[in-house]
């Protein structure tokens, strides 16, 4: 049985929601700002494509994300997409 469109876009806003829980539970309020705020910012405008990118990058240790928005170090050409570039050039705000 197809699945119908609605419940593509149910299953897409459940993967999101599931994806800020992570993004905000990280181990270290520091990562849970950065990571958290990235992914508030951002979520809700990305498919499919987009939020596996994300759920690869949440799978990295905090210390090498760290290192990477930080510009301390560079992240292995394997990872660098769409999604990592925009969230090492995120711009945080208060």
């Amino acid at each position: 049985m197809a699945e119908s469109g609605s419940d593509k876009a149910d299953d897409l806003e459940n993967r999101r929601k599931k994806l800020a829980f992570r993004s905000w539970h990280r181990g270290t309020r520091e990562m849970d700002l950065l990571v958290g705020g990235f992914a508030d910012a951002h979520l809700a405008k990305f498919g499919p494509a987009e939020l596996d990118l994300f759920e690869g990058l949440l799978r990295q240790d905090d210390p090498d994300l760290y290192a990477w928005l930080a510009g301390k170090t560079t992240p292995p050409p394997e990872l660098d997409s769409p999604v990592l570039r925009l969230f090492v050039n995120f711009k945080y705000s208060s």
